[in-house]
């Protein structure tokens, strides 16, 4: 560097210029722990798009993050108690029926359409137009994305709002919701595999960590689950609410969509016929039952 009169500025760039190392360096501890890592996980998704659920009189009353529950409940109970799953056809395939509202334009009813058929390549499960049948999914664009657990009876709501739920994964976390699922953290093993810091929670939004008596069908606990919330899931101060152990920096609650324990779980609730995905299995080397 030649003299100047700016001799200390000019030797401190060019020594920042030599140096082989990096000023900042975001280390592998460090991956998926920032507040803004998060800000497309399922859970800040939902918690932005229901930021004002509740205050139309039509709104259901929402437990849980997004989990609509009918009239005169107060918890998202285990739906498969009381045979909330959808009818399974001779044919081994399980068809449900939905109607898309006119609300939404067409790239939003791709994505919407393409949610709904990311079932059929990995499950028995078949999402067809609405025609006379009695039970069908009614996706509407709502105020917030939500979604009854398991069937209900009739034409239920799966709110999409347009401004905020229209996404892959959003899609998927719903559908599987009015499948018959509930949140990964709300699992009644949860305890084993994370911890839950209600003193960084929004006072008022505890019930969204309220463990559940799950079916868990066998399956391990998912950080990678569509269903599982982010690690800032409702935080009040930017701390953590959802930390895993014993390994506290695993990421969880970025999924895209949904994880082979997913796709697991719903073939073991309605009991997909292995035989019958046999040529899917072969083609993806996924172990479905």
């Amino acid at each position: 560097c030649y003299p100047t009169a700016m001799m200390l500025l000019t030797a401190l760039l060019c020594g920042l210029l030599s140096t082989s190392q990096p000023l900042f360096v975001k280390t592998d501890d460090n991956d998926g722990n920032n507040i803004e890592d998060d800000d497309f996980s399922v859970s800040t998704l939902l918690e932005k798009a229901n930021a004002n659920l509740g205050k139309n009189l039509d709104d259901p009353l929402v437990m849980f993050g997004d989990i609509a529950l009918p009239t005169g409940l107060r918890n998202a109970d285990p739906c498969t108690a009381r045979g909330c799953l959808w009818n399974k056809d001779q044919d081994g395939n399980v068809y449900i029926p939905y109607r898309i509202s006119n609300q939404f334009s067409q790239r939003e009813r791709s994505i919407i359409v393409r949610g709904l058929e990311s079932f059929h390549d990995s499950t028995c499960l078949r999402f067809r137009p609405h025609q006379r049948e009695r039970d069908f999914v009614d996706i509407q664009s709502r105020s917030g994305c939500w979604s009854f657990v398991g069937r209900r009876g009739g034409g239920q709501v799966v709110s999409l709002m347009r401004n905020g739920c229209v996404f892959h994964q959003i899609v998927q976390h719903e559908l599987l919701h009015a499948l018959g699922f509930n949140h990964e953290q709300t699992r009644s093993d949860r305890d084993s595999h994370v911890r839950i810091l209600l003193e960084n929670v929004i006072p008022g939004q505890e019930h969204n960590f309220r463990k559940i008596q799950t079916n868990n069908l066998g399956t391990p606990y998912d950080y990678n689950s569509v269903m599982h919330y982010g690690r800032f899931a409702f935080s009040r101060n930017r701390e953590p609410t959802i930390v895993p152990i014993p390994n506290p920096n695993v990421e969880i609650g970025r999924a895209t969509q949904m994880s082979q324990n997913d796709i697991l779980r719903v073939n073991r609730l309605y009991q997909c016929n292995s035989n019958f995905l046999k040529n899917k299995q072969s083609a993806s080397g996924m172990q479905f039952l």
